[in-house]
């Protein structure tokens, strides 16, 4: 498997990153789609919205959370299969809005695909 870097949506490209994939399920605020240039949107393999709003970024939950969405990528295989496909093609960069960058939901959708 290709490798898998991570970095804020909002953080520019560094040269020949690899393929830009947003992960989030919202468009990140205040960033217009000309800025993200040719950035995938899988919304669909983001957690879910109910998950989003209990996680409310509180590292105290950060165990839990990454268990909840693992079981949520569990029973919605075909964003997980097409976002592998992806990295079969080459290096990615998976994008995220969160402030914090050791808990979110790229970190655990990357340690869910088993590359850190």
């Amino acid at each position: 498997m290709a490798r898998i870097s991570l970095r804020r949506a909002y953080d520019p490209p560094a040269p020949d990153e690899g393929r830009r994939i947003l992960v989030d399920r919202l468009w990140p605020r205040g960033l217009s789609h000309q800025k993200l240039g040719e950035a995938l949107w899988l919304r669909e393999i983001a957690p879910s919205d109910a998950l989003r709003h209990w996680f409310g970024h509180d590292p105290q939950k950060w165990p839990e959370f990454r268990r909840r969405y693992a079981a949520e990528l569990d029973a919605n295989p075909a964003p997980v299969e097409a976002l592998r496909r992806i990295i079969d093609e080459g290096p990615v960069v998976l994008l995220y809005a969160a402030h914090d960058r050791d808990h979110n939901n790229a970190v655990a959708l990357r340690d869910y695909l088993g590359t850190p």
